[in-house]
């Protein structure tokens, strides 16, 4: 029996990935911004909380730019390369 040999073709799966790339990056892109909004949500009732135990403003601030940062996607996939 003869082995047919399977010539693996990235253009071809790239034709069948063309038609779903644009509802693909809309997607990403809305998940993209509703995460940093409600990011942006959380520093703040973050900051408003630590303000009514007490905390002066200023540390306040900077304690909730330390909590902000886990939300920073570029900072985070940067550590990955």
């Amino acid at each position: 029996m003869s082995e047919k040999v399977v010539e693996e073709r990235p253009i071809k799966y790239f034709g069948f990935l063309l038609p779903s790339l644009p509802r693909l990056i809309l997607r990403c892109t809305g998940t993209f911004l509703r995460f940093k909004r409600d990011a942006k949500k959380a520093g703040k009732a973050f900051k408003k909380e630590l303000i009514n135990q007490g905390i002066d403003k200023e540390t306040a601030t900077e304690l909730t730019d330390i909590y902000m940062e886990g939300s920073d996607l570029f900072k985070v996939f940067k550590n990955f390369t």
